[in-house]
């Protein structure tokens, strides 16, 4: 309604033959729609279809009240065709603590709150619920989207080997599954994401930040976080057999195979409970889901695996209050670790298939694994903690050699938490002459930020990660945590505005105007491509949804030049009138579709939402 009106305004000066002026060019006004911190850098942006340099804003109070003016900054570059102007509205003068909107003479923001950063732990807070919602077996929580126990039948799975794939980009299976195995308690966890699929390789990042988030919270954090974290370590260690020493990677299957003999998890369109009683021709991995493991019993694992699933048991083991349970953990750990395959290690093991999660780095895992260690063993007084320190700094000087430079904190690179983490051990154990030593380690840090801070210098919106392909929002949400992991072992505050922007630009200050976490802000994603949302939750944009749901935002417009497809039978349509009202949008190469059936934008992930949770939770630490 705001573009209808502001183009009737348009017209109506173009009639009567006067020029458009700055102060009457159509536009949009993006904001972070969660709000900031009183002593934040607080930038805004105004999107204009042409000049508008100069242009007055005022910033009024939720009674209407004016209490705050000023003029459009600098003109920071073109988004479309349509919309060539993007300027910057400072309101960081702004800093008593209330509710905010900021207006032109044709726009007027989404709502905003300055408020104690504590404010940042209620979407924190929002995500934890999303957890709840994702949960598998029989300890779900019913919540808004009234969830029931599923994949029960998962208590007693049959372990096959690797199936092979018709195809390198494909999940369709080359004939039939070849049965190793059975009787393997895989029962919990957490659902994937939009679908029913469970992934050690996920899940041991997921827990991994889950119980960093817990261990770094502050005063103002949700008492069900540490449950949760818990609920994803009771999992892992189903996945991990200590006696046989196998890691189990991954519950259920994607697609069916080209015969047509069996379906996947990807071809239908339902309810989890349902799987259980589905007895349905060629549903027979639905209901019995098959399971796969790493490698043959006590054989050496994909190093990403053996890593990151370390960490996940060595940070409950720095928070665990029980020192005779933080010991077992400790020492579960500390058998996967060193069951890592770190020679001729070829392609890595993530998924099935691989192209699912096409990982190809290693060394941080390696190194964030013997960090959380290292820590966990001094918290202990464990004489491992030096060798592990060791193996640590070495990993780390490794990746530093060989992979640094190329990615920033996300699902594929958690160099950012390892590097931080092993600053804390070294000083700690106040050691020196290993591989590394932490001048190196907040070098890199920095390199990292400065990845994301040469992008968002030349992005409209101050953007650091790249938005025309996968993972833009977790990029995002994972350089706003590095500027804080930064800070915490430099001192250094310089940036923290870089950070804030990174939150900003995930909470609504970008071209769509659309805060990426469910539930959150005044216009959030309606739409998300989640089967349990879908179906048991409503469509209109009202509860329940899945709230706190992270979603990977924009993509490549290239991924939806073919269109979004159809609707499965038993989809509810979202939006119901099919129109995609972000369309103008679409811009840099990226488009963003608010779709039930925009997986490419749309579906949220465990891993989205574990690193907007983490980021968000030391964010709400500043002071």
């Amino acid at each position: 309604m705001r573009r209808i009106l502001a183009a009737v305004a348009l017209f109506a000066l173009v009639s009567a033959g006067s020029p458009a002026t700055a102060d009457s060019t159509a536009g949009f006004i993006r904001v972070d729609q969660v709000g900031f911190a009183p002593s934040e850098t607080k930038q805004a942006y105004l999107m204009t279809t042409g000049p508008a340099a100069g242009a007055r804003f005022t910033v009024v109070d939720r009674r209407g009240r004016e209490v705050m003016s000023g003029r459009a900054g600098a003109d920071l570059g073109t988004w479309n065709a349509r919309y060539k102007h993007v300027y910057s509205i400072d309101v960081s003068r702004l800093r008593t603590p209330g509710e905010y909107r900021i207006k032109t003479s044709t726009s007027t923001s989404a709502r905003f709150l300055v408020a104690p950063a504590a404010q940042f732990a209620r979407p924190a807070s929002k995500v934890v619920t999303f957890f709840g919602s994702q949960r598998d077996g029989a300890d779900v929580i019913r919540g808004e989207l009234g969830r029931k126990p599923s994949h029960l039948t998962d208590r007693d799975a049959t372990v096959y080997e690797w199936p092979t794939f018709t195809g390198p980009g494909t999940d369709q299976i080359q004939g039939e599954l070849t049965r190793i195995g059975g009787g393997v308690d895989v029962e919990g966890g957490w659902f994937d994401a939009g679908d029913y699929l469970k992934f050690t390789h996920i899940q041991s990042y997921v827990d991994t930040l889950l119980w960093a988030a817990s261990r770094d919270a502050g005063p103002v954090v949700d008492p069900r976080l540490r449950a949760e974290a818990a609920h994803g370590l009771k999992w892992l260690d189903k996945m991990w057999d200590e006696e046989s020493r196998t890691l189990y990677i991954q519950v259920g299957i994607g697609a069916g195979n080209a015969e047509g003999t069996f379906f996947g998890d990807h071809d239908i369109w339902r309810l989890p409970e349902a799987d259980d009683l589905d007895t349905g021709e060629g549903r027979q991995y639905i209901r019995n889901r098959p399971v796969f493991r790493a490698a043959p019993p006590g054989r050496p694992i994909s190093p990403n695996l053996a890593g990151r699933t370390a960490a996940a048991f060595a940070l409950a083991a720095q928070v665990e209050p029980s020192r005779a349970r933080a010991r077992k953990l400790l020492d579960k750990a500390a058998s996967i670790y060193a069951l890592a395959k770190t020679e001729d290690v070829g392609q890595l093991v993530t998924s099935l298939p691989w192209a699912f999660y096409p990982e190809s780095v290693w060394r941080d895992d390696m190194e964030l694994g013997g960090a959380e260690l290292a820590l966990a063993a001094q918290r202990l007084g464990d004489p491992r903690a030096g060798e592990w320190l060791k193996q640590a700094a070495h990993w780390a000087g490794q990746y530093l050699r060989h992979d640094a430079g190329g990615d920033t904190l996300n699902l594929y690179d958690v160099s950012a938490l390892g590097h931080a983490d092993l600053v804390r051990a070294l000083r700690a154990a106040r050691e020196t002459g290993l591989a590394v030593d932490e001048s190196r380690l907040i070098g890199d840090l920095k390199a990292q930020l400065e990845i994301g801070a040469g992008r968002a210098a030349a992005d409209p919106f101050r953007a650091g990660a790249v938005y025309n392909g996968f993972d833009a929002v977790p990029h995002a949400f994972g350089l706003a945590a590095t500027s804080r992991l930064y800070r915490s072992v430099s001192g250094d505050r310089s940036y923290d505005a870089f950070g804030t922007q990174q939150r900003n630009w995930t909470f609504g200050a970008n071209a769509w105007g659309v805060s990426f976490m469910v539930g959150v802000g005044e216009n959030f994603e309606r739409c998300p491509h989640h089967q349990i949302a879908n179906l048991n939750g409503r469509v209109d944009g009202r509860p329940p949804y899945a709230t706190g749901a992270v979603v990977n935002g924009p993509n490549s417009e290239d991924l939806f030049k073919d269109g979004l497809g159809g609707h499965f039978e038993e989809m509810k349509r979202c939006p119901g009138d099919g129109v995609d009202r972000y369309e103008e949008f679409t811009g840099r190469g990226s488009r963003y579709v608010d779709d039930v059936r925009s997986w490419q934008a749309s579906e949220p992930a465990d891993d989205f939402a574990a690193i907007a949770l983490y980021a968000l939770t030391l964010m709400s630490n500043d002071r």
